[in-house]
């Protein structure tokens, strides 16, 4: 069932309006009437089945049917920090990120990094990076919209340590030494309700001084796999791999 995100100024007790670009894709693209059904999610409260009440011009009245319990989170809160790249690259990390369990995601100008972005198009990128999550995290029944960050230096990350309870990054030269420690081993640690800060380098990789700050920092260098990744696959790998480890296996 179609879910969108209501913001709280949206909702009064169990009653609530849909409105913005949402308002267009239920009565345009989903042709939805009064009587329909939808999900709605309260940015605290949750997920909501809901009733459409009343289709207006400017927006979609609701009344919640019955609230919804869901466990669709990953047990741990991870953000991803994304080096810059080339293309759409790092939208592919936003939407794929998203479905896969990412709470928030934090855009990085390494050392390597090809791509640039001025304060002007860092602006836009954004607003199109947060909207690609809110809509993958719609499509895959999140309950709630990870967030993307502004653009963050070394020095930035290297602060934000003491805020996670484990700091890592991905490192290709983990991958060539055969007896590094595998990335089960890594999350070994983890526990239900913690927070991960996991950092991915560029098409070029992390510079060695990248590194040896980051390491010196107490993030710890992890191996995703034999195979030597891209930049777009390795968060995703490390994402599934998280998920199978806490949530399946």
């Amino acid at each position: 069932m179609q879910r969108y995100f209501v913001d709280q100024e949206c909702w009064n007790d169990n009653t609530l309006y849909v409105n913005g670009e949402d308002t267009h894709h239920i009565v345009r693209v989903m042709r939805m009437r009064e009587g329909d059904n939808l999900v709605a999610i309260h940015p605290e409260k949750g997920p909501a089945l809901c009733k459409i009440t009343k289709v207006a011009q400017d927006d979609v009245h609701c009344c919640v049917v019955k609230w919804m319990e869901e466990d669709r989170e990953l047990p741990v809160r991870v953000t991803i920090v994304a080096s810059l790249g080339k293309g759409d690259k790092l939208e592919q990390i936003v939407q794929k990120g998203t479905e896969l369990g990412a709470s928030v995601f934090i855009p990085y100008q390494a050392d390597r990094s090809v791509a640039k972005w001025d304060n002007k198009k860092a602006v836009k990128k954004i607003e199109r990076l947060q909207k690609i999550s809110k809509e993958a995290s719609e499509q895959s029944e999140r309950t709630v919209v990870p967030e993307v960050q502004s653009v963050h230096s070394l020095h930035q990350l290297l602060e934000m340590k003491t805020h996670y309870d484990h700091c890592f990054f991905g490192y290709a030269d983990e991958a060539r030494q055969q007896k590094s420690e595998s990335l089960s081993e890594s999350f070994q640690p983890l526990k239900r309700g913690q927070t991960v800060l996991v950092a991915f380098g560029p098409e070029g990789g992390f510079s060695e001084g990248e590194v040896e700050k980051l390491s010196n920092e107490g993030f710890k260098s992890i191996r995703l796999g034999p195979r030597i990744l891209r930049m777009e696959t390795a968060p995703l790998y490390f994402l599934s791999s998280l998920s199978y480890m806490l949530e399946e296996f």
